[in-house]
């Protein structure tokens, strides 16, 4: 399977980054995933951030399901069963500090959350990641999902 897990600007917290080089090393033997850093907007000024980074992620051209905490709530299990049925390739998309523009929003394939607390975007990268992981061990019936 192929993923593609899009997401603005560069992991800047070194836990952050081990935890995704963790969950990337174990997700290698289920998929293909590939990490597509859209450049992160400076500047305080919040509508105009996601807009531009907006256009950004639209210009990719990939169909993909936004994860933002107003989508549906999926069990873990669930959560498999949706990745099962998007195979062979699926793209997430993982807006920035402000979120996403109502455009990234109206064009997404789905939208799902991973909770509805808030999370820093950086940390809900690893959340993505240890949640596909978890559906693949799910899917593959491993030990990691009790």
């Amino acid at each position: 399977m192929k993923i593609n897990l899009i997401w603005v600007g560069k992991t800047k917290e070194q836990f952050i980054r081990d935890g995704i080089e963790k969950y990337l090393k174990l997700l290698g033997h289920y998929a293909d995933i590939a990490l597509v850093e859209v450049r992160e907007e400076k500047g305080s000024n919040s509508a105009m951030t996601i807009e531009r980074e907006g256009e950004r992620i639209m210009k990719l051209g990939m169909p993909y399901v936004l994860l933002d905490e107003r989508g549906m709530d999926l069990t873990s299990v669930k959560f498999a069963e949706y990745i099962g049925q998007h195979a062979p390739r699926i793209n997430f998309v993982l807006g920035g500090a402000f979120g996403v523009s109502e455009k990234v929003r109206a064009g997404a394939r789905g939208i799902l959350s991973l909770s509805r607390m808030t999370f820093t975007h950086e940390m809900a990268r690893v959340f993505l990641l240890e949640q596909l992981y978890r559906a693949f061990s799910i899917m593959n019936r491993k030990g990691y999902h009790h």
